[in-house]
């Protein structure tokens, strides 16, 4: 589930703290500290998509409750219960991967009944739920779109909500956009996900080696970045640039199978969306003076690369 992408974030993100912190705030084992933020960022994966299902299982609750009133109206005797037999729901529910996440994280104990019933509520009152409901079947895209809209549209902008996912996982703010990928991911095809290893072992190692060889090598890398900072104010440049930089020049020289483009074009994307407004121009035109350099040198091994020309 976790792609290259988010590993380089995790990776610049440790790297960057690792930066920083100085004296008792030092991280003593990075690679004990990036499975761990992996371990959390699977904990969040689940609370979400158990949120998610709750919100759509609801409107059984909210049925009950409205028929058990002492006066029930004809609207409460009436509560349309469509959503909770949603097909992709079940599907979720039911999987055993799903299952087993659930057991271990027991996302039922942090769930907060208020904003349970905020989110349904707010459901209730959508004109996509109307048209849902009003649906005379079941059509495989509608069923995943209703429980998509619940995510996106209704959890993820709601203030409230998400103030609760900050006092809950304290990696809520880091991992926020990749959980918008994630899950959405997880709704198009539960059955295509372990959530018990939501990163394989080949991208685990990757994972390790990109962040240790970045750290152990951060002297050599700064070597090859500093000279081309000549037309640069070295005390405007963002710290986070220095990290982005190095990750890249990293990759150049020991990650033989990803091409250099490749390499270049992600670098930009996460400087351009993760530092500041000139850092993608900026870590691009480094970036590529370096790769100019090395591969002038024959410093660079690009056995994929090399295949595929």
């Amino acid at each position: 589930m976790i792609s290259r992408r988010n590993i380089r974030v995790k990776v610049m993100q440790l790297l960057y703290m690792m930066d920083a912190g100085k004296g008792d705030n030092a991280i003593k084992n990075p690679v004990a500290e990036l499975e761990k933020s992996f371990e959390k960022t699977k904990e969040l994966l689940v609370y979400l998509l158990y949120f998610t299902t709750e919100v759509a299982r609801y409107a059984e609750t909210d049925a009950v409750k409205k028929a058990n009133k002492h006066l029930p109206t004809l609207e409460d005797l009436n509560v349309n219960t469509k959503l909770a037999g949603n097909e992709l729901l079940w599907q979720i529910v039911e999987n055993e991967s799903f299952k087993k996440a659930v057991e271990k994280v027991k996302p039922e104990n942090l769930i907060n009944p208020d904003f349970l019933k905020r989110i349904y509520n707010n459901l209730v009152a959508s004109s996509e739920y109307q048209l849902y409901i009003n649906a005379q079947s079941r059509e495989k895209q509608k069923e995943k779109e209703i429980l998509r809209f619940i995510f996106t549209n209704l959890m993820l902008p709601d203030e409230v909500f998400t103030s609760h996912l900050e006092e809950l996982f304290n990696n809520w703010d880091d991992d926020c956009e990749m959980m918008d990928q994630m899950v959405n991911n997880y709704l198009s095809k539960p059955n295509g996900y372990n959530l018990q290893e939501i990163i394989s072992e080949e991208k685990w190692a990757f994972a390790k080696s990109l962040l240790i060889s970045t750290y152990n090598k951060r002297q050599y890398l700064l070597d090859l970045i500093k000279p081309k900072l000549q037309n640069w104010d070295s005390e405007r440049i963002a710290s986070l640039d220095m990290v982005l930089m190095q990750m890249g020049v990293c990759e150049f020289l020991y990650f033989e199978t990803i091409p250099t483009k490749v390499t270049i074009n992600e670098y930009i994307d996460l400087a351009k969306e993760y530092s500041t407004e000139q850092s993608g121009f900026f870590v691009n035109g480094i970036l590529d003076n370096i790769h100019k350099e090395l591969a002038q040198a024959d410093k660079l091994n690009k056995i994929e690369f090399k295949q595929k020309k």
